[in-house]
């Protein structure tokens, strides 16, 4: 398999705070990853370089290098709209736009230049279906996005970011403010996604990490101490830091 992200020696800083130290990691195509660790060790830091949402945060620096087919993200003549397009966010709360259902899963689209109604409403109903959310709403489809629970928001966000025919999703704890039952259709949904996405999400839920994913980083004050196939990390870890907060005694 082909590696679709590679990070080298990557360094963060925001302001003077070291967040993120030396981490190198390549992670395959079509594969899930999950990022692992206390909160505030990193994780989310590292998932937000992947597609430069911290570029939007001030005083922040990074070294190093992160590829993504080949080519350097933080290079200079890459555009980041086009970068977002490619690599889509899913966050930890559902936060879908005040408007129908359709239009929010149409608003990639639109914003990137498509006029073509056809066109729009076929990617629409295959996102939703690809979202495992098309027979929940195809009746109505232009009540607003507000109406729907938030399991149902959570999934219609991975619609909008998949409309958009991204080859990269990153999700920041997607399941976090979800209740088990919606959990659940989240994880079926992250299995059924890796067929056609890189997929790599952060979360704080362990039994998630070991469900859902290929292989897993764990992170502890800014270093990635461990990265390895998941049911490595899970059963048998080569770093006592990563056993330790495996088996509940920090964290």
């Amino acid at each position: 398999m082909n590696n679709k992200i590679e990070t080298r020696d990557v360094n963060f800083w925001y302001g003077d705070f070291h967040a993120l130290k030396g981490i190198s990691m390549d992670i395959k195509e079509k594969s899930v990853v999950a990022f692992i660790g206390p909160s505030g060790c990193g994780k989310s830091t590292f998932l937000r370089l992947l597609n430069r949402m911290n570029d939007l945060i001030p005083a922040t620096r990074l070294k190093g290098e992160i590829r993504i087919d080949g080519q350097d993200i933080y290079g200079k003549n890459v555009q980041v709209d086009e970068l977002r397009k490619n690599v889509g966010m899913v966050f930890q709360r559902p936060n879908p736009f005040p408007k129908s259902i359709f239009e929010n899963v149409a608003y990639g689209l639109r914003v990137n230049g498509v006029k073509d109604n056809d066109f729009i409403r076929q990617r629409v109903e295959e996102t939703l279906k690809g979202a495992a959310l098309w027979d929940e709403v195809k009746d109505k489809l232009k009540v607003s996005a507000y109406a729907l629970s938030g399991g149902q928001q959570q999934r219609l966000c991975i619609a909008r970011a998949m409309a958009v025919s991204p080859s990269v999703l990153l999700m920041d704890e997607p399941a976090s403010a979800l209740d088990p039952i919606s959990t659940a259709k989240v994880e079926e949904l992250i299995h059924e996604l890796k067929k056609e996405y890189t997929i790599v999400i952060v979360t704080h839920n362990m039994q998630q990490a070991a469900r859902v994913s290929d292989s897993t980083a764990f992170f502890y004050m800014g270093n990635m101490v461990e990265f390895d196939d998941t049911k490595k990390i899970f059963t048998n870890p080569e770093k006592v830091e990563t056993q330790n907060y495996i088996t509940g005694r920090f964290g």
